[in-house]
């Protein structure tokens, strides 16, 4: 198999809660909600690809912290490897570029959302982490 794609997410926490974004239907993963983020273009580093993602999706920049999770996961013939950060707002008022729709939510009802298989996975790492789930 040739190289994984990769992909960076944006765990954007603020006032307690986490944004997640729901994707358009007619993407893949369509109508699922999602850490918002996108592909690492060639000559990018992970890092500046999640703040060029935000910048385009949520009209936000952002400071990009701890890397919470990478794992490799597959859909259909692609391969891509999942790469999550811990991020802050540095400024901007969040807008709805390139999803369905935004929300913040506690960290504690996430699982009423449905999520990619991927992000259900960064989900589970932080509460196995216990770095979510209180107030």
């Amino acid at each position: 198999m040739g190289v994984p794609t990769r992909v960076a997410a944006a765990v954007i926490e603020e006032n307690g809660r986490v944004l997640i974004a729901r994707r358009k239907s007619g993407d893949r993963f369509g109508g699922l909600w999602e850490f918002p983020g996108g592909k690492v273009e060639s000559g990018e580093s992970p890092v500046e690809a999640l703040k060029r993602e935000i910048r385009e999706e949520l009209a936000i920049e952002i400071s990009v912290g701890d890397l919470i999770c990478a794992f490799p996961f597959k859909t259909g013939e692609a391969d891509f490897e999942l790469m999550a950060f811990r991020t802050i707002r540095l400024s901007g008022a969040v807008a709805c570029l390139d999803h369905e729709e935004i929300r913040w939510v506690e960290p504690g009802n996430i699982s009423s959302f449905t999520l990619t298989e991927p992000d259900r996975r960064v989900v589970s790492l932080l509460y196995a982490a216990g770095e979510t789930g209180g107030e």
